[in-house]
Order: C-alpha cells, then sequence, then structure tokens
C-alpha cells in the first residue's frame, strides 16, 4: 500500500498567531504548490550622522511568503466533493482575503499555512485568480491562484511537527539521470507512451511526486526512469 501523500492546509488562527480557531475553515489544498517563496525585508532609510551619510534601520522588518496552487474539478477531487464549478473550490481560499469585523475594525483573518514541517503565520495581502479551462456550457472547470502571506516581522523559522525530520518517502536525491521537459500541453500518460512506459505511468507519477499527470507545467521536469522505492518490512 502506498503512503498517502502529505497535503498542504489553509487554517484561521487567533489574533496572536498561536492557536487554529474555526476549524470549519480549514482548507486542505488539492494539488500541492510547486514552489515556496519566502521573502525577507528590512526597512532602511538614510539618515545623517555627524555630518556622513549613514542607514538607519526603521521598523521590525517584514517576511512574505508568496505560493501558487491550482484546482481542479475534472481531475482528482476530495471526497465527498460533487462541485462542477471550479469556485465552488476557489472561494474557500478566498475566504481568507476577506475583511471580518474584529472589534470596531474590518481585518482579514490570521491564517497559518502548512505543509509537512513547513509552517508560516500571517496575513493575506494578495489574492489573484486566474480561471484556466471552461465547459462548453461556459462553466469555469480549471483555475489557478496566486496568493501571498505577510508577517511584520522577521522571525525564525517555524516548523510543524518533529523539527528538521526529513518527509515521509523521500528517497535518494534526484540528479543522477537526465531528466525530460514536458512540452506544452503533454501529459505524464503521454510521455509515458512514447518512451513504451505506457503501463508504469503511475509509478513514474509517484516517484516524482506528481499529484496530476494530466497537469503537467510547460518544461516540468521528470525522471522517466525513477520508481517508487519499495517499502520493505521489518
Amino acid at each position: 500500500m502506498s503512503e498517502q501523500l502529505a497535503k498542504a492546509k489553509l487554517q484561521e488562527v487567533d489574533a496572536k498567531f498561536k492557536n487554529p480557531i474555526k476549524p470549519e475553515h480549514d482548507t486542505t489544498v488539492q494539488f500541492n504548490p510547486e514552489t515556496l517563496k519566502v521573502t525577507f525585508a528590512n526597512q532602511i532609510a538614510s539618515g545623517e550622522q555627524r555630518g556622513t551619510a549613514g542607514l538607519q534601520f526603521v521598523g521590525a522588518g517584514t517576511t512574505k511568503l508568496t505560493l501558487q496552487l491550482w484546482f481542479d474539478v475534472t481531475g482528482e477531487v476530495p471526497a465527498g466533493t460533487t462541485e462542477t464549478d471550479v469556485r465552488h473550490l476557489t472561494e474557500k481560499v478566498a475566504y481568507f482575503i476577506t475583511p471580518i469585523k474584529q472589534g470596531t475594525n474590518f481585518l482579514p483573518p490570521a491564517v497559518r499555512f502548512t505543509w509537512g514541517s513547513f509552517q508560516f503565520d500571517g496575513i493575506m495581502d494578495s489574492l489573484d485568480e486566474s480561471l484556466e479551462f471552461f465547459s462548453k456550457e461556459g462553466i469555469p472547470l480549471r483555475a489557478s491562484m496566486t496568493l501571498s502571506l505577510s508577517q511584520q516581522k522577521i522571525a525564525k523559522f517555524s516548523f510543524a511537527g518533529a523539527a528538521g525530520s526529513a518527509p515521509a518517502g523521500m528517497g535518494a536525491a534526484r540528479g543522477t539521470r537526465p531528466l525530460a521537459a514536458a512540452p506544452a500541453g503533454a501529459t505524464l500518460q503521454g510521455l509515458a507512451a512514447a518512451q513504451g512506459k505506457g503501463g508504469d505511468w503511475q509509478s513514474i507519477a509517484a516517484a516524482n511526486n506528481i499529484e496530476n499527470p494530466r497537469l503537467l507545467k510547460p518544461g516540468q521536469l521528470i525522471d522517466m526512469e525513477a520508481r517508487p522505492e519499495p517499502q520493505g518490512g521489518r
């Protein structure tokens, strides 16, 4: 039996970024992001110090997380989901940028993004949604969302679960064999079939951590020789 792939999750947390709240808004992504970009920025201003130009630190700095998520109702959807409009999936992410009343002010909820050992707490300050594919009736079926979370400080890294532990199921480092670049519009099934490996595409997908073999990005690198490591007993 293959191990279940860990999925990234968005949760609302309290105003002090301590504990998750409102579990009804917990959102597990359909497809994990390919990359997570973390940006650190200090506020530096020019100043005068005894007649010479100098630098002055202003404020506490900021940390920003940027990532992209994909949703597709034509692919594998969460259990119990019967949606035909992809916006019924993306609206769960849009909740985290929607201001809600907090005291006398309206503010977006504090949000926690976790994926494996990675954890980031902040406020969602931007969200872009692109509807990518439509049915013949004009219903959007696929969407990508680019979102950024910010926190008004620069702090040490936060780890979810056991800090520093390797994710379960990680095999040896890649790079020992040539990688195939996916052409635009290609599917993993098609690439495997072209190399005479059509009956083994599921193993190739598992070994390359490809969640949706019909949603390859142009130029995505794939090890067509990789196979999952056998799960041996003790």
